[in-house]
């Protein structure tokens, strides 16, 4: 029977998600990894290289992920940036993993991150649609447009980043209330022209 790469490699990505996710680049090893996915740890050297390649790998995976998932082509006003930022929320909801990657990558304070000039160039495209919104006064420009699409991300992902906090925070809240709307409302409101 013949060996297939393609599905090995998922499995060993997949289970580098969760651990990494766990137990950030720090507590994470290759041995645990291989183990979570069935897979032989030298298979994971050999496709992935070491510990660090492979974070940057299943980080540039996850976050290709979300840019297919939750595009940004336009923005047509306020309430679009507020749909931006719930189908964001959404996103996260359903990957939360995602989150605790970024935040591991954040703890880990490197001066460059993995793959940082791509990254760069992914969220400069985002800081253009916001840019052009505001310059086509389709939305308000009282922020810079990379400072809203930053709110706006940082909005949409910071209830998963501190989930306690929300739990908190929320505590004599009613039952009904809803993260997702509210935060809706924030982004739209960031986006409103004064009047």
């Amino acid at each position: 029977m013949a060996w297939n790469t393609a599905e090995t490699k998922r499995k060993l990505k997949e289970a580098a998600v969760a651990e990494f996710a766990e137990h950030g680049p720090g507590g994470t090893t290759m041995e645990r990894v291989a183990r979570r996915a069935g897979v032989n740890k030298e298979r994971l050297y050999s496709y992935f290289g070491d510990k660090s390649q492979l974070f940057a790998t299943v980080l540039a995976d996850e976050l290709n992920k979300v840019a297919a998932a939750v595009p940004l082509t336009g923005l047509e006003g306020p309430e679009a940036v507020g749909a931006y930022a719930a189908d964001v929320f959404d996103y996260h909801s359903q990957h939360p993993a995602l989150t605790r990657l970024l935040l591991w990558e954040g703890l880990a304070n490197l001066p460059e991150v993995p793959d940082e000039e791509a990254r760069t160039d992914y969220y400069r495209a985002k800081v253009a649609v916001f840019a052009r919104a505001q310059r086509e006064r389709r939305i308000s420009d009282a922020l810079a447009p990379a400072d809203l699409a930053f709110l706006v991300l940082a909005l949409a992902g910071w209830w998963y980043a501190v989930p306690q906090m929300a739990r908190m925070m929320h505590a004599d809240a009613p039952a009904a209330a809803a993260p997702r709307d509210a935060l809706r409302s924030a982004a739209t409101a960031l986006a409103t022209p004064a009047t």
